[in-house]
């Protein structure tokens, strides 16, 4: 009789331990609810990186006005981000359970000279071409998950070397060289429709980040996401399969890499070897530039999606202002190393952060 009774008072007791952690997630929330509605710093805490967006148009319009206040050059920012803002969010899955991947920027580039040699030296149909693309994200993300959770090496490490993996076949596939002629249609799908001027890859990436930022808002799989990332040995006691939370986050980064690949492939009408490696900067940058702002203290879609364009109207005033090409990293480069220690700042005052 005790040894039947013994499992059931222990599912009893994690029960009750995931309820009280519910339950103090839930009051964290409440009250930085509250805070937003009297608080004047908690609001600029969220809220502050859309006021310095707005500070930023304002001060290079001063000196550009013509070329800073006009439409059609944040049409065509938005258009041209569309895969930066993708590739963030593929980024800020696995962030949010504790892992890095390193592989998004080369599995992007992998996605796009897949659906190149596909669709222009072999024929295939665009829509097959693209469902290849995606499935091999989605094989690199399981690689990477098997490496990471079966043999327990450190994120970083496994998906720097998968990443220079990745790069290696692109080139060997490529011939290191570029392919041009896709498909009009998937250029067409991406950035020749418009609305509102702006191209309609711009409207993709932003229906994605609403979706991300309802699974990590309202769904149990988002709260697990975050009890992973913020300590794993209370979510694994809680109940939650931490194991298959960090695979699925990490198959979900690549596969979401691969449809920046899809985006940037049709934007571009081409593909080529190695600029998409260019994009990683920008987009870590991003995801933690995002994790400063409208939800301070974690990884979150709307946040990551104004940090892309808020980096990207910085480039764009530099650009007009005639600031030399090498400034480009230098804004990324420090607006990551600060936003880190931001984003470290915000993280360390919030409750159950680990």
């Amino acid at each position: 009789m005790t040894n039947s009774a013994t499992p059931r008072a222990y599912e009893d007791r994690i029960a009750a331990l995931e309820a009280k952690i519910l339950s103090l997630e839930a009051s964290v929330e409440t009250r930085a609810t509250q805070q937003t509605k009297f608080s004047w710093k908690v609001w600029l805490e969220r809220y502050g990186l859309l006021v310095a967006w707005i500070l930023i148009i304002l001060i290079i319009g001063y000196f550009k006005p013509v070329q800073m206040f006009a439409w059609n050059s944040y049409a065509s920012m938005f258009g041209s981000n569309a895969m930066v803002v993708v590739l963030t969010l593929a980024l800020i899955i696995p962030l949010t359970t504790g892992d890095f991947d390193l592989s998004v920027a080369s599995v992007m580039g992998l996605s796009s000279m897949i659906i190149a040699v596909l669709n222009v030296k072999m024929g295939y149909p665009i829509a097959g071409a693209i469902v290849l693309a995606l499935a091999a994200g989605v094989l690199v993300g399981a690689i990477n998950a098997f490496f990471i959770l079966y043999f327990g090496v450190f994120s970083l490490i496994v998906t720097l070397g998968t990443g220079y993996f990745v790069g290696g076949m692109i080139l060997w596939v490529s011939d290191s060289g570029t392919i041009a002629g896709i498909s009009m249609g998937l250029v067409k799908a991406v950035i020749l429709t418009r609305f509102l001027g702006i191209p309609i890859g711009f409207y993709y990436a932003l229906i994605l980040t609403v979706v991300i930022w309802y699974v990590f808002q309202y769904t149990a799989l988002g709260r697990r996401m975050l009890f992973v990332g913020r300590g794993r040995e209370v979510a694994r006691l809680s109940g939650v399969n931490v194991t298959k939370v960090r695979a699925g986050a990490l198959i979900a980064s690549s596969t979401m890499a691969a449809l920046a690949g899809v985006l940037y492939t049709g934007m571009r009408g081409a593909a080529d070897p190695s600029s998409a490696l260019a994009f990683l900067l920008p987009a870590f940058a991003a995801a933690f530039l995002g994790s400063t702002t409208i939800y301070p203290g974690r990884f979150n879609a709307p946040g990551a999606f104004v940090a892309v364009f808020f980096l990207s109207t910085g480039i764009m005033g530099l650009n007009f202002l005639g600031v030399d090409s090498f400034v480009r990293n230098l804004f990324y480069g420090g607006g990551l190393v600060v936003a880190v220690a931001i984003s470290q700042l915000i993280r360390g005052r919030k409750p159950m952060d680990g």
